[in-house]
């Protein structure tokens, strides 16, 4: 194997433990809810989802916590705290 290609390949095995590293600007997922699959984006800080519960108002829904959560230390400040006023009593209570 080229060593070139192996420098990269130990590089992307540390890369891959400092996910800080990384920071979603814009993303598009499928997330498979347990009714529908629904697609939730994430652009300029600003996200959506597809599902019912979004459609009809409220400024976030289960499928976006879920993303915030998974991707806590990947996301700027302000996609990660996004709507946090909404639901951080209850974060911090599941924390406990």
């Amino acid at each position: 194997m080229n060593s070139s290609l192996i420098g990269k390949i130990e590089k992307a095995k540390l890369y891959e433990h400092e996910p800080e590293r990384i920071h979603f600007q814009k993303a598009q997922v499928e997330f498979r809810g347990k009714h529908d699959n629904y697609v939730v984006t994430l652009g300029d800080s600003d996200w959506k989802c597809t599902c019912h519960t979004f459609a009809t108002g409220f400024e976030t829904c289960s499928h976006i916590m879920a993303l915030q959560r998974i991707l806590h230390t990947m996301l700027d400040e302000e996609s990660r705290s996004q709507h946090y006023e909404l639901v951080g009593d209850h974060l911090e209570a599941s924390v406990k």
